[in-house]
């Protein structure tokens, strides 16, 4: 039997540590990497819409929600459309978007959801103009354009159409000084045009320009005398075997918008001759 003692009994207390607390928790890790990832996927959104044109977004977009023909109205079979064709033109389909003998389009197709894609009516326009720069350059395999005449002309393709510029230089001038009878190079130009937008069967607007008079007059002809010479060029290429249907716009400029720095040089003497897109603009002809 153990003798009694007058010690304090030792008691030993075991104290239990548990993490997770202030900063030393793991958690906010996760919401933060979920933060950075959201951040590289949205700098990586705008960097592709940037670095991407309007086209290859259409493309990306249709991937993900295909432009397919989707049969709203049921027509009593399985097939889409009943099993006729959205492109045929003796079917009335029910959804008010298809091609109709009725009422047929121009293409003679759909041009609702399911129709003729104006990019692609935009790629016709575009070949169309570039075959047409081709000949005017003389680099179409037949050259319809001497290399006198061939300084006098320049183009370019707008949003408005296939611009055709004629234009004047220093001793060789399109119209008479201060009038406009035309020269014997305007006529050759304008015979010239005539015969190659003849290919094509885009409309056509002629704007007449001119350059600044050194001399302020109280009545400056600029005005009328644009006017003048964009009416003439209109009745040389109706003369010349152009269609006079096919002339939509008539138009002086007068001395508005220089082609040079220099109001007063002769190259702002100019006519603009330019094939106007048909919705897209028509294509050449075979």
């Amino acid at each position: 039997m153990a003798a009694p003692t007058n010690a304090a009994p030792v008691i030993i207390k075991r104290k239990k540590v548990t993490g997770g607390a202030g900063h030393h928790g793991g958690a906010w890790k996760v919401a933060y990497a979920d933060f950075v990832t959201a951040m590289m996927a949205f700098f990586m959104l705008m960097w592709l819409l940037n670095a991407t044109t309007e086209k290859q977004r259409k493309g990306l977009a249709d991937y993900f929600s295909p432009s397919v023909p989707l049969h709203r109205v049921s027509g009593g079979s399985d097939d889409p459309f009943g099993g006729e064709s959205v492109f045929a033109d003796d079917t009335l389909l029910k959804d008010g978007i298809g091609s109709t003998e009725e009422h047929a389009t121009e293409s003679r197709v759909a041009e609702g959801r399911t129709g003729v894609d104006p990019d692609d009516e935009d790629a016709a326009a575009e070949a169309a103009f570039s075959a047409l720069e081709e000949v005017l350059k003389g680099r179409g395999g037949e050259s319809l354009v001497s290399d006198k005449i061939l300084q006098h002309i320049v183009t370019r393709v707008t949003d408005e159409g296939l611009v055709i510029e004629l234009f004047a230089l220093p001793g060789a001038p399109l119209f008479a000084a201060g009038g406009d009878h035309p020269t014997d190079l305007l006529l050759d130009l304008t015979a010239m045009i005539a015969r190659v937008t003849g290919r094509v069967d885009n409309d056509i607007a002629i704007g007449g320009h001119v350059r600044a008079n050194p001399v302020v007059q109280i009545a400056n002809p600029v005005w009328d005398l644009s006017t003048a010479r964009a009416a003439r060029v209109r009745r040389l290429l109706e003369s010349a075997g152009t269609r006079p249907n096919r002339l939509r716009r008539v138009t002086g400029h007068a001395d508005r918008s220089p082609a040079l720095r220099d109001p007063m040089a002769v190259r702002n003497d100019r006519v603009e001759i330019t094939l106007l897109r048909r919705g897209a603009g028509g294509g050449l002809r075979k």
